[in-house]
């Protein structure tokens, strides 16, 4: 069990440095839109299902931990996104936080699907 925690607080340092530095770079592109967090949602979601159909078809689950809970997880920015969310609502942008939580929900949702049907299709 602690090999697990391992595992995963290893994974989380990684995909969280990742993430911050996909902040870092999307930041410099645009101003007052959460751009970052959007781009790791998205691509977090299509990595999460093509990893999950790649785990689950060719014997991997001992890998879970590590890539699906530790490095996605920590990857990942769902409670950042809601934190954005909040704060173009509080400065009066009401119309792009709703349509900032359109694109990432819908987004991320197809990008999951995405991800499994194509992760089935080159791993089974």
């Amino acid at each position: 069990m602690t090999h697990t925690f391992l595992q995963v607080g290893l994974g989380g340092a990684l995909g969280s440095a990742a993430r911050y530095g996909v902040n870092i770079l999307a930041g410099r592109m645009t101003q007052g839109f959460p751009l970052g967090t959007l781009i790791v949602n998205i691509v977090g979601c299509l990595a999460m299902g093509l990893l999950a159909a790649l785990l689950a078809h060719r014997g991997g689950q001992h890998l879970a931990p590590f890539l699906l809970t530790g490095v996605l997880g920590g990857f990942t920015t769902f409670s950042a996104f809601a934190l954005d969310t909040a704060t173009l609502w509080e400065r009066g942008a009401g119309a792009v936080a709703l349509g900032y939580v359109l694109c990432s929900v819908i987004l991320s949702l197809a990008a999951v699907v995405m991800g499994l049907v194509i992760g089935r299709g080159l791993f089974s």
